[in-house]
């Protein structure tokens, strides 16, 4: 069954190159799909175009429906197109010529873009949860650790002194800093599309007004010509913001390979969580790191996969946007299991308290003489001289004393200001 069926047969090989994944992959919209066409229905009903008796038929057969779908034993047999046309068909066979009405006064075009953010809305309020549990453990880990001083680098050379909690820390904040995007993403596509049909609007009464209620939508796509344009956009602000964790969490996964490693020897994870070698009996690698760093690299190249799709087409509708899911869809699986893994194993991650008295770390405290030799009334540049001819004579004496006060130091992490940004993020923007 198709939905622009018109009694005549396609070529097979022509079918099956232009349906490609759609059939599986459409069935991760079956929930919204339906849910869409419940509250199509009673508009229908509402303003006189389905008959009261009609709607309630539909809204019963459409809950039933909705619980198959969640019980994920609703499937799209052969020859049917596409979850739209599945449900459509089962709605056919048990109401007759009411199963018909569904599609009136839509196009499969807003029904793909209605269930699309529904989708998408719904997969991003899971990614704000898993952001905001990593936030948090990250916090509690950074108080832990707030006295645990390690070796800071920058070009992977000895820099200044750090902590493990100022580490821990930096990306709890860092991580904010996405859930804030994931939450204006998600409120950026929070506008309603249904009613926009092909593109061009319908000459049907309906009430647009109505079904953004019912959907939980802040907003219209007033504009039919923009709600259409909004194909394609949505996929690609999705995908930018599933780049911007991918940007994180990259980083951090390298982070953890380089520590865990011996030389660094600044984190150890349990036996439990590395593997082996074959010839080397005293292998302990974090495979589980470097496939996060894998995996969250392709989120960066993300939006890139979708802007080649994208950058060439006009206006209105195009069959170029259905393959953006074969993209889209995987990743947003891909973005949800690596927060969910390191949510487990983040905790489970053993610091090793470092000696910074230890002469090799010596250069370390190079810009804390500074600042003494400055508070001591020197200019800075003539304490930074000073200080750097030490070194080169071989007279420099890292201080023993010194002190972090400001917000964001190693004395003061401000990690309660980073949670309360965080607890503000997910308790004032689902609009």
């Amino acid at each position: 069954m198709k939905l622009w069926d018109k009694g005549y047969d396609i070529d097979e090989w022509i079918e099956s190159f232009t349906v490609g994944r759609d059939r599986e992959l459409d069935l991760k919209l079956a929930e919204a799909d339906i849910l869409a066409s419940r509250a199509h229905a009673a508009m229908l009903a509402h303003t006189g175009l389905l008959t009261k008796e009609e709607n309630e038929r539909l809204q019963m057969a459409l809950s039933e429906l909705l619980d198959i779908a969640k019980e994920g034993t609703l499937l799209i047999e052969d020859g049917v197109e596409d979850i739209h046309s599945q449900i459509e068909l089962m709605l056919t066979r048990k109401l007759g010529d009411t199963g018909k009405k569904i599609h009136m006064a839509r196009s499969r075009n807003d029904q793909v873009l209605v269930a699309l953010r529904l989708f998408l809305k719904g997969r991003l309020d899971q990614l704000t949860q898993l952001t905001s549990n990593l936030v948090s453990i990250l916090l509690g880990l950074a108080e832990q650790h707030k006295d645990d001083l390690m070796p800071g680098y920058t070009h992977m050379q000895l820099a200044m002194v750090s902590s493990y909690g100022l580490w821990f820390a930096g990306y709890a904040e860092a991580l904010t800093d996405d859930l804030e995007y994931v939450l204006n993403t998600r409120n950026l596509i929070n506008r309603n599309p249904l009613g926009t049909a092909a593109g061009y609007g319908s000459s049907m009464p309906i009430d647009r007004d109505m079904t953004t209620a019912a959907l939980g939508f802040s907003g219209l796509c007033i504009n039919p010509i923009n709600a259409q344009m909004g194909r394609g956009k949505t996929e690609w602000h999705v995908a930018n913001t599933l780049a911007a964790i991918g940007l994180t969490l990259s980083k951090m996964s390298m982070d953890l390979c380089l520590f865990t490693n011996q030389h660094y020897d600044l984190m150890k994870l349990p036996d439990k969580m590395t593997t082996g070698s074959s010839i080397m009996p005293h292998k302990k690698n974090p495979d589980v790191f470097e496939l996060i760093r894998a995996k969250s690299n392709l989120l960066i190249n993300l939006p890139n996969q979708v802007s080649h799709v994208l950058g060439n087409l006009p206006s209105g509708y195009h069959r170029d946007y259905q393959i953006l899911k074969e993209s889209l869809f995987p990743a947003l699986d891909q973005c949800q299991m690596i927060m969910e893994i390191l949510t487990y194993s983040i905790p489970e991650i053993k610091v090793t308290k470092k000696d910074l008295s230890d002469e090799k770390f010596a250069m370390l405290f190079s810009v804390e003489q500074v600042n003494i030799y400055v508070r001591e009334g020197m200019t800075f540049r003539e304490a930074y001289q000073r200080v750097a001819a030490e070194i080169a004579n071989g007279t420099f004496s890292p201080p023993s004393r010194w002190e972090h006060t400001h917000v964001g130091s190693l004395g003061n992490l401000g990690t309660e200001r980073i949670q309360q940004r965080c607890n503000w993020l997910m308790n004032n923007n689902h609009l």
